[in-house]
Formats: structure tokens, C-alpha cells, sequence
């Protein structure tokens, strides 16, 4: 046994004496035989591994409610609201730990199931949640590229993340995020190594996507696939949002040329044979939401209270 494992071991014993029997850190150093300080990192790191999964069962009314309501006024297949942290500007807590509770949910079927997977924050916060799983009969396609700009693997690529815990077959795309001309991507895509990861994506089952923003620190800008006059060259145009690097305006319309003219991509699955779920919050993103669920190309989505309110508000 390795150092690592063993230490593994300790943090899920001292995580199970927490989280499960009740003790306080006090009776864990006790029965560890270790100092209360050991016995604080030990809980620490077993929450920060995956070893422990924190899930509220009551189901709180209003989030139930709001679900319900998006599901109705936007006629979508699939809707979970979670709480809102007034004190929080994150744009992950919540609905990454909703989407890794729904991916994984498809993950323990047992029959085989074809997953896409986008990229970005969110996703990648809610791969990492995932348990330890067995799901060789399943099959994960990445919708985006692995490759950036500077050659090497595109840090919130969300296949790799996920083979860390979960044993399942999966296709990444072996791809830029962003080729360097429409002729590129459309010779990448004649690929002999390509073109069954993508004819695989058009069939997925169910897919997972975050939806990023245009603002002046918009994700596709800030981790370099875009440069800044293209970011300006987005807003001007209209860019509400974008997904796996498919920017779209404020009705869900794909913008023309600029650089949806060099994204590589796969095309969004089509939603009448793929549950789409997007997982994405707050007000940044507020008009991306809106512009997905306005032009079809999501029917699930996964937010939370303050953003599904303002959604409702504005298709009053």
C-alpha cells in the first residue's frame, strides 16, 4: 500500500466517523489515535477527495416550485432549481453539485446509455464530484476539442477529468477548440479519427453543457481561444452566449461567420432525440440562458432560485 492510500484510508475512516456516526474531531482523534489537528486535515481531505458526498433529502418548496413553473412556461424536458447563497457570486455552487447528482444518476444505469459532455467550469466542478464508479457499459463523447491554443490539453476539458473515477469508455475529441481557419476545421473534420467521434455525438442519449458569457472576461477570451478584437467583434455582433464555443444571440439564433466560422466542435445534439441540460446560474449569464432556451437549443436546464426567477419575470 502506498503512502497515498494509506493516508486515503485514514481521511475515509475519519470522514465516516464525522459525517456518518456523529463524532466530534475530539472522539475521532481518540479512536484514530492521532491529534485533534491530524484529525481536522483528515476530514478536511476526505471532503476535498470525493470521499465524502454532503445531499440534502428535503426538497425545498420553492425551489420544487420554480422548477415546475420552467418546465411549464418553457415547455423543457427536464428542470432542477437549487437553492440560491445570497452571499455567493459564484456562478458554480449548486448547480454543479445538481449536475454531477444527474449525471451520475444516468452513469449507474444499467442499460448502455450515450453521454455527451461539454466543457468549462461547471462541468468540470461536477465531473469531480463524481463517486468512484464502474460504467463500462456506457459510452462518453466530447462534444469540444482537447487541444489549446498553445498545443496543450485544454484545462476544463471534462472527458479526461472524468476517467480519473469513473471506469467508462470514452471518446474524447481530438481536436483545437478553435481551428485557425474555416478550411482547417473542415480538413480536421475529414479526419479519418474524427469522423466517428463525431457522427457518435449526433446520437447521444443525454448531454451536458455550460453556457458561458460575452462579457469582458468571457471564458472562451480569458483561456485564450479567443483574441480580444474577436471578443468585441462577438458583443457587437450580438453574442448573448455561447456553447461548447457555438455563440449565439439573444434569440437563440447562431451568429454567421466571426468565429463560428472556425469552432470545431461538434453541432449541439438535436433535441428531439437528446435530452440537452444546460448547468449554468447567475446574472453573467443571465442572457445566454435566456437566449438557449429561446432558440431550442437546450430542453433541461439546471440553475438556481434568483436566476429561474428573473428567467420567469421576463417571459411575464
Amino acid at each position: 500500500m502506498t503512502k497515498r492510500s494509506s493516508r486515503l484510508d485514514d481521511a475515509a475512516r475519519a470522514g465516516w466517523l464525522y459525517y456518518v456516526a456523529g463524532n466530534t474531531q475530539d472522539q475521532i482523534a481518540s479512536k484514530l489515535g492521532v491529534s485533534r489537528q491530524t484529525a481536522q486535515r483528515l476530514v478536511s481531505l476526505a471532503r476535498s477527495e470525493g470521499l465524502v458526498r454532503v445531499q440534502i433529502d428535503h426538497p425545498i418548496a420553492n425551489c420544487l416550485e420554480l422548477s415546475n413553473r420552467l418546465r411549464e412556461r418553457f415547455e423543457l424536458k427536464f428542470v432542477d432549481v437549487v437553492p440560491t447563497d445570497p452571499g455567493s457570486d459564484s456562478t458554480i455552487t449548486g448547480v454543479a453539485e445538481s449536475a454531477s447528482a444527474e449525471l451520475e444518476r444516468w452513469l449507474r444505469r444499467e442499460e448502455p446509455v450515450l453521454i455527451a459532455v461539454g466543457t468549462g467550469r461547471t462541468l468540470k466542478a461536477a465531473v469531480e464530484l463524481l463517486p468512484r464508479m464502474d460504467c463500462r457499459q456506457h459510452k462518453v463523447v466530447s462534444l469540444t476539442g482537447n487541444i489549446a491554443p498553445d498545443g496543450s490539453a485544454a484545462f476544463y476539458n471534462v472527458v479526461f477529468t472524468m476517467s480519473d473515477s469513473v471506469n467508462v469508455r470514452s471518446f474524447p475529441m481530438p481536436l483545437p477548440v478553435i481551428a485557425s481557419s474555416a478550411g482547417e476545421r473542415e480538413m480536421l473534420h475529414a479526419q479519418a479519427m474524427v469522423r466517428p467521434t463525431l457522427e457518435l455525438a449526433k446520437k447521444a442519449d443525454v448531454t451536458f453543457v455550460g453556457i458561458g458569457d460575452f462579457s469582458d472576461d468571457a471564458p472562451l477570451f480569458v483561456d485564450g481561444f479567443i483574441t480580444k478584437s474577436e471578443l468585441t467583434a462577438l458583443q457587437n455582433a450580438g453574442a448573448a452566449g455561447e456553447i461548447v464555443g457555438w455563440s449565439f444571440d439573444a434569440a437563440g439564433r447562431m451568429l454567421e461567420g466571426l468565429t463560428n466560422g472556425r469552432v470545431a466542435s461538434a453541432p449541439i445534439p438535436p433535441r428531439d432525440r437528446s435530452l440537452v441540460i444546460a448547468a449554468a446560474k447567475g446574472p453573467r449569464k443571465l442572457a445566454g440562458i435566456r437566449g438557449a432556451i429561446r432558440g431550442g437549443l437546450i430542453n433541461g436546464l439546471i440553475t438556481d432560485e434568483e436566476t429561474a426567477e428573473k428567467l420567469l419575470s421576463a417571459a411575464a
